[in-house]
């Protein structure tokens, strides 16, 4: 067993040392000191020796094992020199070579169209206001003329949140449901006359084709003295023109809103049939795109204002649903699915 340790160890050097990369390095150490290499084939016989013989062998196993790992170690070494100095050697890389065209990214469809709505709103004077998305109950719904127990406040609308930040209960913190609390945050911190524009993310429990649990929103806000319902008609129906385009049409059904007084939904004219029927709007020519009304004087109170010298309206429209109008989108979820042959169509 002492010659054949020796001839392994010799024929290993003899191996290393035509080794010219790293995988066949690896395949002689799997070969010599792998564990069901040489080396263990040949100590697997010591069982079968006297305890003296045993002990003489398994010092010169540990040696030829000490030498055999020193020598792999040589080899690796010797092959990534080797490999630096082909690379140094190598022609010099060409630096006047053409790069590699990346295609420009582009705004996301959602982020465009909230920043098309703003800009129709600020050429008619409207400013830009911002208020938090984890938001307390008596602002999201208290202030808003929403009592306790209207059906929005159930659990299954809303994202409740523990937020040990705040000293109100635990289910008074929330995921605001809408932007309409930043008309209460900017009338409690502004004096009238306020002309404001509210966008950013709101959270329902809600997911389905024309819903997700994240949506954006822009809430509007006018008040001051003398503010009537002909004021709101030609404020939207002016957004109207701008965003949509002069051919458009709106019209004005009554509704109910909770926080405004008379309340109403605005139409437009479908632009794929112009107002004549078809599958986009349903074969009524009309397609629906935001709730409005005259803020009721209990939302004018708890921000602050003296409902009885100041009147003001109210909007809020869902981006993503303004977006889907206008390019005519079947599912609102393919706006955030991130598929790029989607994006790429706009």
């Amino acid at each position: 067993m002492h010659e054949r340790l020796e001839r392994l160890l010799k024929s290993a050097k003899e191996e290393l040392g035509r080794a010219s990369d790293a995988a066949q390095v690896e395949a002689l150490r799997v070969r010599y000191l792998g564990r069901k290499g040489e080396l263990a084939h040949i100590l697997g016989g010591m069982g079968a020796l006297s305890p003296e013989a045993r002990r003489s062998l398994g010092e010169v196993a540990n040696r030829v094992k000490g030498e055999l790992e020193k020598l792999l170690a040589e080899a690796i070494q010797a092959v990534e020199q080797a490999n630096l100095q082909a690379e140094l050697t190598a022609p010099p890389l060409d630096v006047t070579l053409p790069g590699r065209e990346r295609p420009p990214g582009h705004r996301h469809l959602v982020s465009r169209t909230l920043d098309d709505i703003l800009r129709s709103f600020q050429r008619l004077g409207f400013e830009v206001f911002s208020g938090p998305e984890v938001e307390l109950d008596a602002l999201n719904f208290e202030a808003l003329n929403i009592p306790a127990d209207h059906p929005a406040r159930d659990m299954q609308d809303t994202f409740y949140v523990d937020a040990p930040w705040s000293k109100a209960p635990a289910d008074k913190v929330l995921l605001r449901t809408h932007t309409s609390p930043g008309q209460i945050r900017a009338m409690s911190t502004r004096p009238p006359p306020l002309r404001i524009v509210v966008p950013g993310k709101a959270y329902r429990v809600d997911s389905d084709a024309t819903h997700t649990p994240m949506f954006h929103q822009v809430e509007g806000l006018l008040v001051d003295r003398g503010i009537t319902f002909a004021d709101l008609k030609g404020t939207l129906t002016a957004f109207v023109t701008s965003f949509f385009g002069a051919d458009r049409r709106t019209r004005f059904r009554p509704s109910y809103f909770q926080f405004t007084e008379p309340s109403a939904e605005m139409d437009v004219s479908c632009g794929s049939c112009q107002g004549k029927g078809c599958r986009v709007c349903k074969q009524t020519g009309w397609l629906e795109i935001l709730g409005c009304g005259m803020v009721h004087p209990n939302v004018l109170t708890a921000g602050g204002y003296d409902a009885a010298k100041l009147t003001g309206f109210a909007w809020g429209m869902g981006v993503e649903r303004i977006a889907m109008l206008r390019h005519g989108l079947e599912d609102l979820r393919s706006l955030f699915e991130n598929d790029i042959r989607f994006l790429e169509q706009f």
